[in-house]
């Protein structure tokens, strides 16, 4: 029964060594395996009802007599069976138990112990990424976990068998070295630390051939390599090895068969000694650079490169490489290429030998500079009669540009390294051939650049004279000095501008305002340009007749005459003529009083304004007619018991007149008929004392104001008039 028993459980733990957990179907109790060592399972269960402590029984399924007991408070749900066999099935049974000791739940679970701790006998490194540990196999187990550890970085692989490999490692690196024997249960402790340190990287190597004989060998310092070896040897395995030990990085072998394949291989040794990884290169020497090249521009925008023959040289291939970046090449079995190019540039000239063995050696690197481009779009404006501004854009290539205005008065030269040039000091109405030149130190200067023609702005005109033609007309005369050009003449004032044209040399300004100072001058109008202005001369025009002129007679021998001020007047005469005689005065004011009117008389009326510099205007106005005389002998008569007559002596019997009589009791006028010489005023009040003047009366009704005044009392008689009695004249007419 025991052995049918044992090999039932042997039977249940192969079928299931690889379950964790098993449950009860009855009660729902578990427990779970969470690690699993060489000697120790590590369990974990949850907590049952009703349970104050749980049991846990292991038992080796496939050794007799050895079985573990273990007790477990009801606050333990965790605990750890110890002191097992290596590489053992264990029946694995837990039961939960109340205070009373009564089993209130049980579970069983098949647990395999992991295989027994490896023992590490040697571990060393053969290349710098990697370390190989060799160990005695451990019964039990189906794989092993290599681990390798620098400080807190640590790198892991499984191997099947011994020895081992830990790849991905750091070249030159100490690490500690630990196994791990795994089967189906799990993984033993780690073994006890072995360390070993990888070997030095390879050196990378850098091989040319910068000769047909030698090869030249370069690399990067190695981590901790206290030195190198490098060998070389023809790859078809004639000739002897040459091996060079070195603590540099770099290294040349000479005197070398030309054409020939060699194999390079080179290593890196620490301080004791040790070799790391090596480096294999294979390198040719390729025939032997051309020589003798030279360079020639037959003609721009063409470059002729030549060079002498290379023994064992089947063909050639000539690179041209620009200063931009751009690259031409040339294949060819001759001994020259010829290649197209552009003003301004550098080009750079390698040439390669080819035979059946590959490509010569770089030889010696040529550059060829072309002469600078001309600015061909450049832009000439005239600034002026002598001056010419010039401005281009950068061309490539120049480092100095040079201007030339070639011309009837020479040539001017201009030299600068900007992109603008003023030529000046040039002649006025002259053109000019103007070229501008690029320079280059390596190829000088580019002699192949087109040129403009370009005329100057026309010479300034000199004004000769102005001549009045009428009052507000002048002719402007100048000198011209153009072969084709328009005159403009300005004349300039406050009053505005005036102006007139011509071709020829003179011009006429006409509608000129009166009374006004202008400066005249002229300036000449080509398609080239505009010349400076002449020099100024002054114009003064006439003063300007005043619109309005009022005369006003004032006696009967004075007439006021006022006009508007006349524009550019300084002084003034004004004149009345008739054959009478002449009235006449000169005043600095804008009003006269002449004197000596005849009454009665038609006089002409004329003013002359005359300015500062004693120009003169003559102005005409409408004739003036002085009043009619004032009459002669006025005297007062008492005409029956209360009328008054008043007589006069007229001086024209076909001048009517006007009587008027003021008094403190009343005012009264009479006008006579034509051609009587009194007047007669009925009803006037006596006791009082009246002023009396006789008046000639005008055409147009009015009368005058200044005939003498004479002061009469009339006196009463009774009721009636008494006397007519002369009091003399008006104290107003006195003064006058």
């Amino acid at each position: 029964m025991c052995d049918a028993k044992s090999q039932s459980l042997i039977l249940v733990g192969l079928l299931f060594n690889c379950l964790e957990m098993i449950f009860s179907a009855n009660t729902g109790f578990s427990v779970s395996i969470f690690d699993v060592t060489s000697r120790s399972i590590y369990l974990i269960w949850p907590k049952f009802s009703g349970a104050s402590s749980y049991r846990v029984t292991a038992t080796a399924v496939n050794t007799v007599g050895h079985s573990l007991l273990a007790h477990f408070s009801d606050g333990t749900l965790k605990g750890t069976l110890t002191s097992l066999i290596p590489n053992t099935i264990y029946a694995i049974q837990a039961e939960a138990i109340d205070k009373n000791g009564i089993i209130l739940a049980e579970t069983q679970i098949m647990q395999s112990t992991a295989p027994d701790i490896p023992v590490i006998d040697q571990a060393y490194s053969k290349l710098s990424n990697s370390i190989t540990v060799e160990w005695r196999a451990v019964p039990g187990a189906t794989s092993y976990l290599l681990t390798a550890q620098d400080g807190d970085s640590f790198i892991e692989t499984v191997v099947t068998n011994s020895p081992g490999t830990v790849t991905g490692l750091k070249p030159a690196t100490l690490y500690r070295i630990t196994i791990r024997s795994i089967n189906s249960g799990g993984k033993s402790q780690p073994s006890p630390f072995r360390k070993a340190k990888t070997v030095l990287a390879a050196p990378v190597l850098s091989v040319s051939s910068p000769s047909c004989d030698s090869i030249a060998v370069s690399w990067r310092a190695v981590y901790m390599a206290a030195g190198f070896s490098v060998s070389l040897m023809r790859s078809d395995g004639l000739g002897r090895m040459l091996k060079e030990n070195t603590t540099n990085t770099s290294l040349i072998f000479k005197n070398l068969d030309p054409g020939t394949l060699y194999t390079i291989k080179a290593y890196a040794w620490n301080v004791n000694g040790i070799p790391g990884d090596d480096f294999t290169y294979n390198q040719r020497t390729i025939p032997c650079a051309p020589v003798n090249i030279s360079i020639e521009e037959g003609e721009p925008g063409r470059l002729l490169v030549s060079w002498s023959h290379v023994n064992f040289g089947h063909y050639y291939v000539v690179f041209v490489k620009s200063d931009d970046g751009l690259e031409v090449h040339c294949n060819t079995s001759r001994t020259q290429c010829h290649f197209q190019s552009d003003c301004g540039f550098t080009y750079f000239i390698s040439i390669f030998a080819y035979n059946k063995a590959g490509q010569s050696p770089l030889g010696d690197v040529f550059n060829y500079t072309t002469a600078p481009c001309c600015p061909s779009d450049f832009r000439a404006v005239v600034a002026s009669s002598d001056t010419v501004r010039v401005t281009w854009a950068p061309v490539r290539g120049a480092e100095i540009y040079q201007t030339s205005a070639a011309g009837r008065g020479g040539l001017r030269l201009c030299n600068d390294t900007a992109t603008a040039c003023t030529l000046s000091a040039l002649q006025c109405d002259t053109r000019y051939s103007i070229t501008v030149y690029s320079f280059s130190e390596a190829r000088g200067s580019n002699t192949s650049c087109a040129s403009k023609d370009v005329a100057t702005a026309p010479c300034s005109p000199e004004i000769k004279s102005i001549s009045k033609e009428a009052l507000s007309v002048v002719s402007v005369h100048w000198q011209s000095n153009n072969e084709a050009a328009t005159y403009i003449v300005t004349a300039r004032g406050e009053a505005g501008l005036w102006h007139c044209t011509s071709s020829g040399n003179s011009c006429t300004l006409i509608n000129l305002p009166c009374g006004s100072a202008f400066s005249v001058s002229a300036i000449a109008r080509s398609p080239a340009g505009q010349s400076l202005p002449s020099y100024s001369v002054p114009l003064e025009t006439a003063p300007c007749c005043p619109k309005d002129l009022i005369l006003t007679q004032v006696t009967q021998s004075v007439t006021n005459v006022s006009w508007s001020v006349g524009m550019g007047a300084r002084t003034y005469i004004t004149a009345l003529e008739s054959p009478k005689g002449q009235a006449k005065c000169h005043t600095l004011q804008n009003y006269c009083l002449l004197g000596c009117i005849a009454c009665g008389t038609n006089y002409t009326v004329s003013l002359k304004a005359i300015s500062e510099t004693g120009l003169t205007s003559s102005c005409t106005y409408q004739g003036y007619s002085s009043s009619a005389c004032c009459p002669s002998g006025v005297k007062l008569y008492r005409l029956g018991n209360n009328g008054i007559r008043v007589y006069w002596r007229a001086s024209d019997e076909t001048i009517n007149y006007n009587t008027d009589l003021h008094g403190s009791k009343g005012n009264f006028t009479c006008t006579p008929r034509s051609g009587l010489s009194h007047c007669d005023i009925t009803e006037i009040p006596c006791g009082d004392v009246y002023t009396v003047v006789v008046s000639p009366v005008t055409d147009k009704g009015m009368k005058l104001t200044f005939c003498p005044k004479k002061i009469y009392s009339v006196t009463c008689s009774g009721s009636s008039v008494g006397m007519v009695i002369y009091r003399g004249k008006s104290n107003a007419e006195q003064q006058i």
